[in-house]
């Protein structure tokens, strides 16, 4: 019997979980939380095993908590590909990729270099500013809104609406009054955009998917529905409008601790890729992904019976000895051999080549801007959310 606590409603969880993620990985890589009844993996070779496993562990019965032990759980209008297994997940899924190849993404970062610019050259003047209320938070959901189509005066508030939906206090497992409004008021409004777009057309992926037809399984081609599309359109806008944002403060401290490797990246803007790519394993914007089990299954000696919330931690993943030599060094030169932070298998995020560009271009800007910059350190907030790990304020002064 261990007596490691894994408890994501905490503020141990909010703050600062690797010390629990390490003991989980040696004591408990299959655990079992007495207090929430889920299992909780944090092994990287498991995680990525039960990724590519949709047989035993499903993403149709939602991805949160609340969603996994509600046996009655519809998500009605906003249900996405992202809660759907394949074979149907395969066929949503190629209706939208085209739009997230990394060549797509190339056609779109000389637009991104403009908007980053747009919000960094104000700032230049100040001795200091908050790199996620003043630059991190806003820019990320105008790029993704402007691929979907939303109309410009009306971007900022699909990032408030997320912020509320994902937010939560201390020792909270379901969702309150205020995230169920949040949620409610999103859903209506991608309806309303998709009816309209209906209506008025343009050069947008919204108005794509209006005009594709998906295959079914009897080989019929058959037009998406308002709530299919208002659906794709949800997540893509919160997906698109969180993970940058997080990324991106958590570099902010990850350089300020660690100056030599910021040198690094001023040196050597060849070295940015690299750069994101272990910011995004140190500290994974996404903490964990949810799934219900569907057959009973065992692992290190653990029963996990059918119909319970299991949890692919993947921030303790990311740290694991046996995947990576020295895990707890942030070393921008590393090379991962498999990178999880993004999800693996048939949900690995379609807007990841998005997010790692947005992240890089970013980065280059800032390091032509302030080469020198100092977080203050006593004025960082993290954000309380439910499965998204990052800062809410990180001032700095430059």
């Amino acid at each position: 019997m261990t007596s490691v606590d894994f408890d994501p409603f905490s503020r141990e969880f909010f703050d600062d979980p690797f010390a629990t993620y390490a003991r989980m990985r040696e004591e408990a890589p299959c655990f079992h939380s007495d207090r929430w009844d889920f299992y909780a993996f944090s092994r990287f070779a498991d995680i990525v095993a039960i990724h590519l496993d949709t047989e035993n562990f499903t993403s149709t019965h939602g991805l949160i908590y609340e969603h996994l032990i509600d046996p009655d759980f519809d998500p009605g209008i906003n249900r996405s590909m992202i809660m759907m297994d394949p074979p149907e997940h395969n066929r949503y899924r190629r209706l939208v990729s085209r739009s997230f190849t990394p060549r797509a993404m190339a056609g779109y970062r000389d637009k991104v270099r403009v908007l980053i610019r747009s919000y960094l050259d104000p700032l230049m003047d100040q001795d200091g500013f908050d790199m996620v209320e003043d630059f991190a938070a806003p820019f990320p959901v105008e790029i993704i809104c402007a691929i979907l189509g939303v109309p410009e005066a009306d971007r900022q508030m699909i990032r408030l609406q997320t912020d509320a939906m994902l937010h939560r206090e201390e020792g909270q497992s379901e969702a309150s009054p205020a995230q169920i409004e949040a949620a409610i008021g999103q859903a209506v409004y991608f309806l309303d955009f998709v009816a309209t777009k209906r209506k008025r057309p343009a050069e947008d992926m919204c108005s794509a998917l209006i005009e594709a037809r998906l295959e079914t399984e009897d080989g019929d081609l058959v037009s998406l529905t308002d709530d299919e599309i208002a659906g794709f359109c949800s997540l893509l806008g919160a997906a698109g409008s969180e993970t940058v944002t997080k990324a991106l403060g958590n570099a902010t401290v990850l350089f300020h601790r660690n100056p030599a490797e910021w040198q690094k990246v001023c040196d050597d803007p060849s070295k940015i890729d690299g750069a994101v790519e272990e910011v995004l394993r140190y500290w994974a914007p996404s903490q964990y992904q949810g799934r219900l089990s569907v057959n009973e299954t065992q692992w290190h000696g653990v029963r996990i019976p059918p119909g319970k919330p299991v949890f692919l931690v993947t921030g303790a993943a990311n740290h694991d000895p046996r995947e990576f030599v020295n895990p707890e060094l942030f070393d921008i030169e590393r090379r991962q051999r498999l990178a999880l932070s993004f999800g693996h298998g048939v949900h690995v995020c379609i807007g990841a080549a998005l997010a790692r560009m947005e992240c890089a271009v970013a980065l280059d800007e800032i390091r032509n801007r302030w080469p020198n910059f100092t977080v203050v350190e006593d004025g960082l907030e993290r954000v309380q959310m439910s499965n998204v790990a990052g800062f809410s304020r990180v001032p700095v002064i430059v």
